[in-house]
């Protein structure tokens, strides 16, 4: 009966990124701004490609999605984490944790998934451009995103039904912003190495697989980019791509830091200040890496603009 009693818990405690009452009022403006850029720098992206038809590529279909999928990110934990620290009440409900924990885990997924069509997008444009039209054609370019989006939706919930069978102990706190899943289970009194498995498991086949993928789709472009003999040419191959890379080694190098902190035997903070790279610094950077380095983005957010002040 006294582990029955250990699962019955209504709700957790975000420890946040600090207990220093002086570090609260920057912390929050920091988040709101860094918050505020990430949706309105993706949402003008989305809005961008919408209005411009020169946009209605695959390679710009699949870049609103990922604006989408980083909006969807982000605000999966930082509103959450801004009214913590404006009301200084770090309690979330045991269902509202599940809750984050499942879709942050999903916009994760889509995330990685969406790069990793990306990467095979540029693969096709650079490495076989006259068959580019006949192989990303929309029919493909739908079933892939679906295709993302099932996988992500499914072990994500998959996840978070074998949480439900932990049992936890007195102490509640998680070390931070928000509900991860590595450091729910380390709160766990039962034995949670079948949760240990699937998600190694799952991080292996949803992080080494894609990432596989992108680097052999970039050996190709590389080893294309070397055949031509112009310099000029080779730049102007390699600006297709050279957003997308960024942003790769963005996300990749953030989730590298999270999964080595992650393996901390107890909980602690290093693992929420990486979290913050890969959760919130990366979303918030893609649409300047891609506006900045794109000329056609640039081009249609220009164009956006002038249609907005000519309207008002």
């Amino acid at each position: 009966m006294e582990a029955r009693n250990q699962t019955a818990i209504t709700k957790f405690i975000l420890l946040g990124l600090s207990e220093d009452m002086d570090q609260q009022p920057f912390l929050f403006g920091l988040f709101l701004y860094m918050y505020l850029a990430c949706v309105i720098g993706n949402l003008l992206i989305i809005l961008a490609i919408i209005s411009d038809s020169h946009l209605h590529t695959p390679m710009y279909f699949f870049l609103s999605n990922l604006s989408f999928t980083d909006i969807c990110f982000t605000s999966t934990t930082i509103p959450k984490m801004l009214v913590d620290i404006q009301t200084q009440n770090k309690d979330i409900t045991y269902k509202g944790c599940l809750t984050q924990m499942y879709f942050f885990m999903v916009f994760a997924g889509l995330d990685n998934l969406l790069l990793t069509v990306m990467a095979y997008d540029r693969y096709v444009a650079i490495c076989h451009p006259l068959h580019y039209t006949v192989i990303i054609n929309p029919r493909l370019c739908g079933l892939l995103l679906l295709l993302s989006w099932l996988i992500c939706l499914t072990y994500s919930l998959l996840q978070s039904l074998m949480v439900l069978r932990v049992s936890f102990c007195k102490v509640i706190e998680i070390p931070h912003f928000f509900c991860e899943l590595a450091q729910i289970l380390k709160l766990a009194c039962s034995d949670t190495l079948a949760n240990d498995i699937l998600q190694y498991f799952v991080t292996s086949l949803l992080g080494i697989i894609p990432l596989t993928g992108i680097i052999f789709s970039y050996s190709r472009i590389f080893s294309s980019i070397m055949s031509i003999s112009s310099s000029g040419g080779k730049y102007k191959v390699f600006s297709t791509c050279g957003s997308h890379l960024s942003v790769v080694s963005l996300f990749y190098g953030a989730g590298l830091g999270v999964y080595l902190t992650s393996g901390i035997a107890q909980p602690s903070r290093k693992g929420s200040m990486a979290s913050v790279m890969y959760a919130v610094v990366a979303p918030m950077l893609n649409p300047f890496i891609y506006s900045l380095r794109n000329r056609d983005m640039k081009d249609a957010l220009r164009r956006l603009f002038i249609r907005g002040a000519y309207s008002q």
